[in-house]
């Protein structure tokens, strides 16, 4: 049983969890770790004002929610679930199509309904993409879909029950794995087969690597991003682009005091650790290790409970997991050294812990060589 409640209301809202697999009819759903949802999110009751024993400061988002043991800002929802995705794919035939006098890469595709890219693929044609009148290009089959502004890798991976993982192989996705308004996106699997039950509770299961390529919406054309804003007070719309920027500002520091306890590298039975364990006494500050730009807040990933994902510039980003309480939100700059979160032992927590990571793209790096040491 998960509740929402508003802090310092007397108001409580409680969501039973259902044990049904999610549909792909592109509803909103809030995942859970096994694959299992609930019923379609329904935003709590609206508080009134804050209560008057606490200060307005300490309310981002002007009032928080309380979610399990997490309490984040009312604000706090993510582009996949904000734009849920419509599962309306044109299933594409294999076939040849010859150059039409004015035709370009992107008209054939718009022509054939294929990914100009796949089509590229298919016929070795490397950039600028040069095609010519009378040339035969191979038409690659396969189940299309057409990407609308706003929406994200992990609400079009929602909406077909497929992996978003698999959609980024099937598409050779690469840096920064930002889709954009009009591109075609071929979905991996057999158009005339719905998804299996375990495909459709593993498309909706999160992990690090699926925030960071699958998570910033499409823009729309000639969209310019958003500047990132400096309280959490002013909210940006959860579908708003936001740059990372350009330069890691100085080296990274600490994000919070306390010992190691789980060191970078696979553990003593085989499992994976992409970054270490800070033991903290509950509501420790965490702090950004450097100047950088929320790319999400959030509790979407179970295993690590309240979540905080900054990006630093260089293909740096870094991760703050276990947290009890969020105190920033998506498109929010942060200095080094700012309080982003409070620790607690939210999601798989062992104790109250601080879970840190440092990834370079998309591959996790061992925090202790990048961090002063003690």
């Amino acid at each position: 049983m998960r509740g929402w409640r508003i802090i310092g209301c007397t108001a409580l809202a409680t969501l039973t969890l259902s044990g049904c697999i999610p549909s792909i009819d592109g509803g909103d759903y809030a995942p859970t770790y096994d694959g299992a949802a609930p019923p379609p999110r329904r935003d709590p009751p609206q508080a009134a004002t804050p209560s008057p024993n606490r200060p307005a400061d300490d309310i981002p988002g002007r009032d928080m929610v309380e979610r399990g043991d997490v309490a984040m800002p009312r604000t706090a929802r993510p582009a996949w679930e904000a734009r849920p995705v419509r599962p309306d794919a044109q299933v594409v035939a294999s076939q040849t199509y010859t150059v039409a006098p004015g035709d370009s890469l992107r008209r054939v595709a718009e022509r054939t309904g294929a990914a100009s890219e796949a089509i590229a693929r298919a016929n070795g044609l490397a950039p600028p993409f040069t095609i010519r009148t009378g040339q035969t290009l191979a038409i690659p089959g396969g189940r299309y879909h057409l990407v609308r502004p706003g929406e994200t890798g992990i609400a079009i991976a929602r909406a077909y029950g497929v992996e978003w993982s698999r959609i980024v192989g099937a598409n050779q996705l690469a840096e920064p794995y930002v889709l954009r308004a009009g591109q075609r996106v071929l979905i991996p699997g057999d158009p005339a087969q719905p998804p299996s039950r375990a495909d459709r509770a593993a498309a909706f299961r999160l992990d690090i690597d699926d925030i960071l390529t699958g998570g910033e919406p499409a823009p729309a054309p000639r969209q310019a991003p958003a500047k990132p804003v400096t309280s959490p007070r002013r909210v940006l719309p959860p579908t708003a682009v936001v740059a990372a920027p350009a330069r890691l500002q100085g080296g990274f520091v600490w994000p919070a005091d306390g010992q190691v306890v789980r060191r970078f590298g696979p553990g003593k039975s085989g499992e994976r650790n992409d970054g270490i364990k800070i033991a903290v006494p509950v509501a420790t500050p965490i702090h950004a290790t450097a100047d950088g730009v929320v790319a999400y807040a959030g509790d979407g990933i179970a295993a690590l409970g309240g979540l905080v994902i900054v990006r630093h510039g260089n293909g740096w980003t870094s991760v703050y997991g276990h947290a009890s309480k969020l105190l920033v939100q998506r498109g929010q700059s942060v200095k080094r050294g700012q309080t982003v979160a409070l620790s607690g032992d939210s999601g798989f927590a062992d104790r109250p812990e601080v879970h840190f990571e440092l990834r370079r793209g998309r591959t996790p790096v061992d925090p202790l060589g990048q961090l002063p040491r003690r």
